[in-house]
């Protein structure tokens, strides 16, 4: 903290908070270490249903497609 970039990416999903959850995770924790490890220089990243999706900024149109088909194979 601060992470102008993070609240950046959130502000971006706000319109979409109906149809997801959104789990934060705090890398600097010691017990996220292996995330730090992983994303020290690459936050904020996105994982969607436990798969890396995009990192840095939301890519609006891939987060868009990624969460239509989830939904779709949902249904």
């Amino acid at each position: 903290k601060p992470c102008p970039l993070c609240d950046e990416a959130k502000e971006v999903l706000e319109p979409y908070k109906r149809r997801f959850i959104l789990q934060e995770v705090d890398i600097t924790l010691p017990e996220n270490s292996a995330w730090y490890d992983k994303y020290k220089y690459d936050i904020p990243v996105f994982h969607l249903n436990g798969r890396f999706l995009m990192k840095h900024r939301v890519d609006i149109q891939k987060f868009e497609d990624q969460l239509r088909k989830l939904e779709l194979q949902n249904e």
